[in-house]
C-alpha cells in the first residue's frame, strides 16, 4: 500500500491577505497593513487544497517581539532596540503560550480566532504545522498567558552562574550588554541588560553585532 505524498504549503501569516498597496520603509502596522488569521477563509483554504496540498505551515503564529504597542491589551511592550523592524522577527518568541496580536481582528479574542483557524483548516481537509522554536526566545520574553503552575523562563535562574543545568539562559558574568547596534533606537532610555545573555546564534559575549541574532537569547533546552 503506497503512502500518500506530503505536500506542504508554507505561508507567512502576516503577508497572506494583506492587500495594502502602501510600502512605507520601516512603517507601522497602521501604515503598511497586516494579514489576519481570518484571511484564511474556507474558500482560500479550499483553493489551496486543490493545488494538491496536504499540510499548511502557518509561519509567525506564536506571539513574538514587536514594536507595535499592545499595552492596552495587557501585553508588555518591547524595547525597540531589540526588535528587528517594526513587526519583529517571528522567531523572537515572546510568549510560547500566546498568539501574535498582529494577526487578530480582535486582540482580546486572538486565541479564539486561532482556534477558528484550526477548525476551518481541518474542515478544508488540510493538516496544520506551526513553528516550534526551542533553542532561543526574545530578549524580553514574558509570558502573560502561561498556565498558573508554569514558572516563566529565567525566573528561577541564578545569573551568577554562566551555565547551570537549572538555568534557562546562559549568562556573561558581571558584564552589561553592549551591543554593536543602536541600543536606544529612539526610546527614552537605552536597553539595559545585566548580566548580558548569550544570543540565539551562540554569541557568548556581551557585544553582539547587527549581523547576530541580537534580538534573541539562547535557551538551555
Amino acid at each position: 500500500m503506497s503512502q500518500k505524498k506530503i505536500i506542504i504549503y508554507q505561508v507567512f501569516a502576516r503577508l497572506f491577505g494583506n492587500d495594502s498597496n502602501v510600502r512605507v520603509h520601516n512603517g507601522s502596522i497602521m501604515e503598511n497593513g497586516c494579514g489576519k488569521m481570518s484571511d484564511f477563509t474556507t474558500k482560500a483554504l479550499t483553493e489551496i487544497k486543490k493545488l494538491g496540498i496536504t499540510h499548511i505551515w502557518y509561519m509567525g503564529i506564536i506571539e513574538h517581539a514587536t514594536q507595535t504597542d499592545y499595552t492596552a491589551y495587557g501585553i508588555l511592550p518591547d524595547h525597540p532596540a531589540i526588535v528587528k523592524g517594526k513587526a519583529g522577527s517571528p522567531y523572537a518568541i515572546k510568549d510560547y503560550y500566546d498568539i501574535d496580536p498582529d494577526l487578530a481582528n480582535d486582540v482580546f479574542k486572538r486565541m479564539k480566532e486561532f482556534e477558528s483557524l484550526i477548525s476551518r483548516t481541518h474542515r478544508s481537509g488540510l493538516k496544520i504545522i506551526i513553528d516550534f522554536v526551542p533553542n532561543h526566545v526574545a530578549r524580553q520574553y514574558h509570558s502573560d498567558a502561561r498556565p498558573a503552575d508554569v514558572i516563566d523562563l529565567g525566573a528561577g535562574d541564578n545569573p551568577d552562574r554562566a551555565f547551570s543545568p537549572r538555568n534557562n539562559f546562559y549568562y556573561i558574568l558581571q558584564t552589561e550588554l553592549r551591543g554593536y547596534f543602536d541600543m536606544q533606537a529612539g526610546a527614552l532610555q537605552p536597553y539595559r541588560e545585566y548580566p548580558a545573555k548569550a544570543t540565539g546564534n551562540n554569541h557568548f559575549d556581551a557585544h553582539p553585532s547587527i549581523s547576530d541574532w541580537y534580538e534573541t537569547v539562547k535557551l538551555n533546552y
